[in-house]
């Protein structure tokens, strides 16, 4: 009976992962109703649109208000996703359902295989389906793990990186050229020791090309990277454009303010360092010199004890 309930088991996965990436695929044409009836309510949050707009004129208990707001909740969802995403690296338009997907992949196939080892060990099926279950939970969580490692990896690298970028920014400011100019001369100086900053430095070129101003661009790198020290830096551009001051002069101050955390944050990883080496002295180094010194004097007093009960 076991070998058939893994079966079935399989069967029902599998056809779990199809339904799973129809809905994935067929989502992204949902949107667009979504957007029409959250802007019903006119210029508001999604929460005001759909309580403001539409409930006011349907009513609060209307089926059509309902499934107004579990949309706007989707497309909420939708957005917070595609903001992690990003943040973690994936740039394209498909990441969202790529990633759907492969997490209902990672659930189906993580309780396939714990449910297979459980039946193939002979072992009881209700102790199968917990060991299946237990596989499927971890393979749901683990791709927001994985996304919080590529996010915390990129910041790390934009940190280390950022304040030779002034510098050379700087550098090109105070010799007369734009700001787009020197962004794209930064770029084209730091491709081979800090590619991704460079590569971001270029994408906020061509949005510069478009239209948006320098203040906008920064900021739209800090949103990729969510970096508190990008929204400073764009903060600062926008101030001297507002009041017309030396955009030079305000990136020269603030690439002083980005070395002297980076040297902090240096020294505060030292000191950290001398607490945690205690770890594995105590557990390592201690026992073996211990054994190195007490071990001849432990084996002279068994003989003697041994030697003298004799």
């Amino acid at each position: 009976m076991i070998p058939e309930a893994g079966t079935l088991l399989i069967w029902f996965g599998g056809a779990a992962l199809l339904f799973l990436g129809l809905v994935a695929l067929l989502g992204t044409g949902r949107g667009q109703v979504s957007n029409r009836l959250a802007t019903v309510g006119g210029e508001s949050t999604p929460g005001q649109a759909a309580t403001g707009g539409v409930a006011g004129l349907l009513g609060a208990d209307s089926p059509l208000d309902k499934e107004t707001r579990r949309r706007l909740q989707h497309e909420e969802k939708k957005r917070h996703l595609r903001e992690r995403l990003m943040q973690a690296g994936f740039y394209a338009a498909v990441s969202g359902s790529l990633f759907t997907m492969f997490r209902a992949l990672l659930v189906a196939g993580g309780a396939g295989l714990g449910f297979l080892v459980a039946t193939m060990s002979n072992l009881p099926l209700v102790q199968g389906i917990g060991i299946g279950a237990f596989c499927g939970v971890t393979a749901t969580l683990a791709p927001s793990f994985w996304l919080d490692h590529l996010k915390g990896r990129r910041q790390t690298q934009l940190r280390r990186a950022l304040p030779d970028a002034l510098d050379v920014l700087v550098v090109c400011l105070q010799g007369g050229l734009s700001v787009m100019a020197s962004m794209s001369r930064v770029a084209n100086e730091l491709v081979t020791a800090h590619p991704m900053l460079a590569m971001e430095f270029k994408i906020a070129e061509r949005q510069m090309q478009m239209g948006q101003s320098a203040g906008q661009a920064i900021r739209g790198i800090a949103d990729r990277f969510d970096m508190e020290e990008l929204r400073g830096m764009a903060a600062v551009i926008k101030q001297a454009e507002r009041i017309g001051a030396s955009i030079a002069s305000a990136m020269e101050v603030f690439g002083e303010t980005l070395r002297l955390k980076r040297q902090q944050k240096a020294e505060e990883l030292a000191h950290k360092a001398a607490v945690k080496i205690l770890i594995p002295t105590v557990l390592f180094i201690f026992p073996a010199i211990f054994i190195v010194i007490l071990g001849p004097a432990g084996i002279q007093i068994y003989n003697q004890l041994i030697m003298g009960g004799l």
